[in-house]
């Protein structure tokens, strides 16, 4: 498995994989917001999306297959939410539930902070719902912490923590 730059090629199925990833957690087939899961022609083009894949040569042909993706927000994206001037900040982190186990999350995470790091961001910021815990127990892993001052609602019915993780301590 690598983590690369999401291509034009890549897109539909990260539409797909995330839409699938977030489906527990949306109000429904109808939820407006699933509409801006499957938005990855956005997020490539206004952040930075990038994919976890590996190569799939199940059929005899070899290809990659999308295991996952995420979306880094620098300043100026329109899809940065919560982030200061001197962090990092990342979202929609989602990986396909036929991929779940294989390390895509993971993958994804570390290549986040050693980018932000390496930007020479302080910390790394995200906002995750309440019942997201496995994403949580993911983030306390690479030693995240919740800045409950810092929790917010996009819009009414829709509560979201927010984790940081000070580069600092966080590990290489």
């Amino acid at each position: 498995m690598h983590v690369r730059r999401a291509r034009a090629r890549d897109l539909p199925a990260v539409a797909e994989a995330t839409a699938r990833a977030y489906a527990a957690h949306v109000l429904g087939p109808d939820d407006p917001y699933l509409d801006r899961l499957r938005d990855a022609a956005g997020r490539a083009r206004e952040a930075e999306l990038w994919v976890a894949v590996e190569q799939d040569g199940t059929d005899g042909a070899e290809r990659e297959l999308v295991l996952g993706s995420v979306t880094d927000c620098p300043p100026g994206s329109p899809w940065r939410e919560v982030a200061g001037p001197d962090e990092g900040e990342f979202r929609m982190l989602a990986v396909d539930p036929a991929a779940a186990g294989r390390g895509a999350a993971t993958a994804l995470v570390q290549h986040v902070l050693d980018s932000w790091r390496a930007r020479g961001a302080r910390s790394v910021v995200l906002s995750t719902l309440p019942d997201m815990a496995a994403a949580h127990r993911l983030y306390a892993r690479f030693g995240f912490v919740r800045v409950p001052a810092r929790d917010w609602s996009p819009v009414p019915g829709v509560e979201l923590l927010v984790y940081e993780l000070e580069l600092s301590r966080a590990a290489t």
